[in-house]
């Protein structure tokens, strides 16, 4: 029996080696005076994968999710107003969420395959002459549907409105994987994980908070213990924990940065693109459309396919793992039956993409799918060749 690696799914990501081995660590005492040198340094060295020189960042034993819920409690109170779209199954838990909290949550619904409504968000938040909507949520990368969204045209169009409401942003699957621009976007909660682009197992929700989100902690009434900013500022400054930290998950953070600092975050940003664009060369080979609706929106991490009509694309799945023992992603939500997702990030090179797809082409032609064996894999194989160079560069 073989353990597979990689996988195609879009999260958890293939774990290198190093990582592995960095926590397969001992115990260590984080109440010791020399914890503060793990800790802080990471704290630092996380800012810029963020896109931020001022952001605070807090690190919590548990996933986006609980990020997301940090977001929320910590500068929200009861019966506020939140603006957000429903487009894909993360957006979708993100409201749920900020509705079983109380929240006077306005639901914008986006076709799925689109993006954050820029223009409609500016619309609801010109009619808020109260004031009673106090954040904005939007889902950076939908990996439900392989669509990315447009951030700083969200930030533009609440600027347009003049609304001061906070701007949250969902960037689980795509901070560390593609270029993410805090400051600059006017971000002011952003969340993601450990087991996306850092390559780690899942296990640790970061979340960075920009002053004007400290700010609006002060007022806050929403319920909170666990994931209080003020308790970790009042610790994480001088390099302690409020409770116990998942120590070699730490560990292998720290080396999880050093790995993309060394190949560069640019670099990084332009081996992703450069996975994601093979990728969709074989889809347009096999004769299958993607999920995103134009390519601006196309997702450099995760790529959804719908399937032809009158084939399940869930039975797909299921047959690559079952026949060739290797993992893509399901369809979630709305794409339950009608799409398959192809994940490209973190550990990954245009070679272990090329298997994925190669695999994926077999179980489509074991099924009668309507595709010519090897279409895909040559488009994607064109690709990479005449790129080669390019990315040889990006890593130098």
């Amino acid at each position: 029996m073989s353990i597979q690696n990689p996988v195609f799914i879009p999260g958890p990501t293939n774990i290198p080696e190093a990582l592995r081995h960095a926590m397969n660590a001992p115990t260590r005492d984080h109440r010791a005076p020399d914890f503060v040198d793990l800790l802080k340094p990471l704290l630092a060295d996380l800012k810029p994968v963020f896109g931020s020189t001022t952001a605070e960042v807090f690190l919590y034993p548990g996933t986006g999710t609980g990020g997301w819920e940090a977001a929320l409690t910590n500068t929200l109170s009861p019966g506020d107003g939140v603006l957000v779209a429903r487009y894909g199954m993360f957006s979708h838990k993100w409201i749920d969420m900020a509705q079983r909290h109380g929240l006077d949550v306005r639901v914008i619904e986006t076709p799925w395959g689109e993006g954050a409504p820029a223009a409609a968000f500016e619309a609801a938040l010109r009619a808020d002459t109260e004031g009673r909507i106090k954040a904005v949520l939007v889902t950076h990368n939908e990996t439900a549907t392989g669509v990315r969204s447009d951030i700083a045209a969200v930030r533009a169009a609440m600027d347009a409105a003049g609304h001061g409401a906070l701007l949250m942003v969902d960037g689980v699957s795509s901070i560390a994987s593609m270029p993410f621009e805090m400051d600059a976007w006017g971000v002011d909660l952003a969340i993601t994980g450990s087991q996306k682009g850092f390559m780690l197992y899942a296990g640790l929700g970061i979340v960075a908070a920009s002053p004007k989100a400290l700010a609006a902690m002060e007022t806050a009434c929403l319920p909170r213990t666990y994931f209080d900013f003020r308790d970790m500022l009042a610790t994480t400054k001088t390099g302690g924990f409020p409770y116990t930290p998942p120590v070699q998950l730490l560990y292998g953070l720290r080396t999880a940065l050093d790995m993309l600092n060394d190949e560069g975050l640019d670099a990084v940003y332009a081996r992703h693109a450069r996975l994601a664009e093979g990728v969709r060369r074989a889809v347009a080979a096999w004769g299958l459309k993607v999920v995103a609706a134009r390519p601006e929106l196309q997702s450099e991490t995760v790529t959804a396919i719908y399937v032809p009509e009158g084939f399940d694309s869930n039975a797909l799945v299921n047959h690559a793992f079952r026949a060739y023992g290797v993992s893509f992603g399901v369809g979630l939500g709305e794409m339950n039956g009608r799409a398959f997702r192809i994940g490209h990030l973190g550990m990954l090179t245009d070679v272990m993409v090329l298997s994925g797809l190669a695999t994926i082409e077999m179980a489509m032609a074991d099924l009668g799918y309507p595709v010519t064996l090897g279409t895909g894999v040559a488009a994607a194989q064109a690709y990479y060749r005449k790129t080669a160079g390019q990315a040889l560069q990006a890593a130098a």
